[in-house]
């Protein structure tokens, strides 16, 4: 999925100066942003306090959105490089199509991951016709140095393994739960998982106390170590967990992302992440004048121009604003 924010700004993020050591309960409030025709989105990373867990830098909750009479997602072709993309959905289906000729449909509680490398585009739709309601979340993973400028690759896995307590049940989206591993590729290490609590469940799930985590709210009434999370909203954990306490008011979902701190410092800047101003004004000249993000083919529209770029230079800083 695009950053669609026309009026981008640099994100500054990574490195271990600001991770937070021990176990915390920090509420993150969304920003709320348009996107495409007819979707908002909530956007709870990077944040006005913390940008990053893990691998994990953006973070898109939407839905659940009546669409029957709406286009839906309508997501042009943009470009990514130096991530993975996540997408994840609880209702309706995201019609995928990139440059390397990948076509897939995504249905709700399937993985579609695609690993930009060191360059790709993209497309996003709502299919015709499609479902009444569009739910889920789209996040990024930042990739270390070492792969970030690997071949560009998509993955469609329908099938996920499961990790099952007592009113509890979790999906393995990306990563490794409690010895349950996703067939998603990764490049550093982090979970992701789809959590589905019972009305009245209390469960404890199991965490790596060197893994810093948060917990997004996708629906209903759950309480995370004690804390109310309501949809939309996340609750960011820190470091030095090896359980954590999960209550249900109400049938739940929520989204477990985790992994270890990255080291690496990051520059974010519309839909690239790059380590200088340097490398991502290159690939914003690329992307504008036709080269190195390959061709999405079949979407019926013009490709997204990029936005332009700040009046300084973007620098890569700490985790946290």
């Amino acid at each position: 999925m695009s950053n669609l924010d026309r009026q981008a700004t640099p994100s500054v993020c990574g490195g271990r100066g600001f991770v937070v050591a021990e176990p915390v309960r920090e509420l993150l409030s969304p920003r709320r942003v348009p996107l495409g025709e007819s979707t908002e989105v909530r956007r709870l990373l990077p944040n006005l306090g913390r940008r990053m867990v893990g691998a994990w830098a953006f973070v898109d909750h939407y839905g659940p959105d009546d669409i029957a009479d709406e286009p839906g997602m309508q997501v042009p072709p943009h470009p990514h490089m130096g991530l993975q993309t996540v997408s994840w959905l609880h209702e309706g289906e995201v019609l995928h199509r990139d440059s390397t000729g990948a076509l897939a449909t995504i249905r709700p509680r399937e993985l579609g991951l695609m690993t930009s490398g060191r360059a790709i585009s993209h497309s996003e739709e709502s299919p015709r016709p499609h479902a009444r309601f569009l739910h889920g979340a789209q996040l990024w993973v930042a990739l270390p140095g070492a792969h970030r400028g690997i071949e560009p690759h998509f993955q469609h896995h329908t099938e996920l393994p499961e990790v099952t307590a007592p009113g509890l049940s979790a999906t393995v989206v990306l990563g490794t739960l409690d010895g349950a591993a996703s067939p998603g590729t990764t490049y550093t290490p982090l979970v992701g998982a789809d959590l589905t609590l019972a009305r009245g469940a209390e469960a404890r799930l199991p965490l790596e106390a060197d893994f810093e985590y948060a917990v997004l709210s996708m629906s209903g009434e759950a309480h995370v170590d004690g804390v109310p999370v309501l949809p939309g909203s996340m609750l960011y954990l820190g470091c030095g967990r090896s359980e954590l306490p999960l209550r249900a008011d109400s049938d739940a979902s929520l989204l477990l992302l985790g992994g270890e701190p990255f080291e690496e410092e990051i520059v974010m800047f519309w839909n690239w992440i790059g380590r200088s101003h340097e490398e991502i004004a290159e690939a914003r000249e690329d992307w504008m004048n036709g080269n190195r993000f390959g061709e999405v083919k079949g979407y019926d529209g013009p490709p997204l121009p990029a936005p332009a770029l700040p009046a300084t230079a973007l620098k890569p800083r700490g985790r946290v604003r």
